[in-house]
Parts: C-alpha cells; structure tokens; sequence
C-alpha cells in the first residue's frame, strides 16, 4: 500500500501556526513518497464544533497550498462504527461503565492512602473506582465506558510501535507500564458516545492510514492506541511525532492563541512562502 497520511483538526476555532506546520509537514511527506494526504474532521464533540471554523479550516489548508481527496471525513457521521467497536471490547469483558465525575477521581487520587497522584496521557490515571462493580446485560448508552487496562494487557501481552522522529526507533508497550502509568482510559465519554482514542483508532485503520504525523505532545498517547490497534485486530501505522511550534516564552500553542492564527497573518498580507519561513519549513516542492 502507498503512504497515506491525514491532518485532523477539531472545527472548534481557528488553525494556528502549530496546526500549519503540522498539516505542512503532513502534506509534504506525502508528497514526498507520491502519496496521499487526508483532511479529517475531529468533530466528536459538537458541543464547541462549528460549521464556520470548518470552513476556515478549509479556506486556511487551501490557501496554504494544500489539497486532499473528497469527501472530507467528520466523525460525527461515523459514531455506529465507533459503537460497534465498544460493543465487541464490552462483549470480551474488557469495558466497564464510570458514574465517576472529575471531581470524584480527583478527590480519589489525592486521597492520603494513594501517594501522589499520577497523571498519564489521559490525564490523572483512573484509580479504578467503579472497575469491579458488577455488571449485566448490554453495554448502557449514555454512560461513560472504561477500558479494563489489566484485562486488555493480559489479552494482549506486550507489544510495540515504530517512531520515526521522537526518539525514533521500535517502542515497547509494556503490561506494568500501561496499568501503572496509564491506566483505565476513558473510550465513550457520555456526551460523545466515543472518545478521541476511539474514534482515532477506528478512522485511521478505515481510511488506510499508513503514516500518522502529529505532534510530539501525543507520543505518549500512542501507547493507548497501540493497544486498541490490538484488541480490534487492526494494523498499527508509523508513527512520526514532530517538534512543536511555541511562542516567544517556550509555551506550545492552542487554539485560544488566536495571534497565531493563520487567517489574521492572511489578513495581514503574509503569503504562504513567509508561514512556512516562520515555522521553519522550506519552500513547497
């Protein structure tokens, strides 16, 4: 199969100069290898997405050079197969549903008994509050739906993942390391039905992905999906986590930096050849 790589930004405000070099570095490594790069649309969560930021979102991409096939993938159109997912990791025996707010698992995880509180790639690791509540019949929508870490490593075993960029080289993922520092991940979150790990997961092996760039902020991450890849039987794609794009005090950027945003140096009367100057790239091939 060919290289086939995506860009997939939430529609949740304006893309910035990290988002340019990510989609940037993207676009050109498939043009590099003859071949194909995809827009998706991170829009699980519609409660912030917006018809107009994914408007601009395409109008920047364009503007920038860049062009991918159509359509354009928005998850929110693929919540049953993320629901067909949950449903065989339920009928393994490998999720259990949460009633735990966040306020409940920080209270949890500060307790004087837990030690310090560990924070994973998913936020503070779940202290297993609900894991062994007993439970019957089908998985119940509506509710927040945990991956039984230990479960999941003991039907998997460990395995691994190839880094081209962060610390490139083969990565281990290990049973002590995915209980200990990761632990019981949120895969549907009761308003979404789904989760980002999920959702990622499931997209990426429908569309082929063969190479996933992003950046190096979710090296850590990877571990989880690696997981998933396994459990669903689905193939694990490279891996490429690239620097981040920070401003003048070493901070990454985010969505609410909106002097970063590409549509205000648009504005300004940058062209396309000063933005990639200004992340760093060379000129487009």
């Amino acid at each position: 199969m060919g290289f086939r790589t995506r860009f997939a930004p939430s529609p949740s405000g304006p893309l910035h100069l990290g988002h340019a070099y990510s989609a940037l570095t993207a676009f050109d490594m498939a043009q590099a290898a003859s071949g194909t790069f995809h827009l998706r649309l991170d829009d699980i969560d519609q409660s912030r997405a917006r018809p107009e930021w994914e408007a601009q979102i395409s109008d920047d991409l364009h503007w920038l050079g860049l062009s991918w096939p159509a359509p354009v993938w928005r998850q929110s159109d693929r919540l049953p197969g993320y629901r067909a997912a949950l449903e065989r990791l339920w009928a393994q025996g490998l999720l259990y549903p949460c009633t735990c707010s966040r306020r409940d698992i920080q209270a949890a995880a500060n307790a004087p008994q837990e030690g310090a509180p560990l924070h994973g790639p998913d936020g503070l690791v779940y202290p297993g509050t609900c894991r062994d509540r007993p439970r019957h019949g089908p998985m119940p929508a509506g509710e927040a739906i945990r991956l039984d870490m230990r479960k999941a490593m003991q039907a998997i075993g460990s395995t691994s993942f190839q880094e081209h960029i962060h610390h490139p080289g083969r990565h281990e993922v290990t049973p002590d390391e995915m209980i200990a520092t990761v632990g019981d991940v949120v895969l549907a979150r009761r308003d979404m039905g789904t989760s980002y790990h999920l959702s990622i997961v499931i997209d990426d092996a429908e569309q082929q992905i063969t190479d996933v760039i992003r950046g190096q902020d979710l090296f850590d991450a990877t571990a989880i999906h690696v997981v998933l890849q396994r459990l669903l039987g689905l193939p694990t794609p490279r891996y490429h986590h690239h620097r981040l794009i920070r401003d003048e005090t070493g901070k990454r950027l985010a969505k609410r930096d909106d002097a970063r945003a590409i549509a205000l140096y648009r504005a300004e009367g940058h062209t396309p050849a000063a933005i990639r100057r200004m992340i760093g790239l060379g000129p487009a091939a």
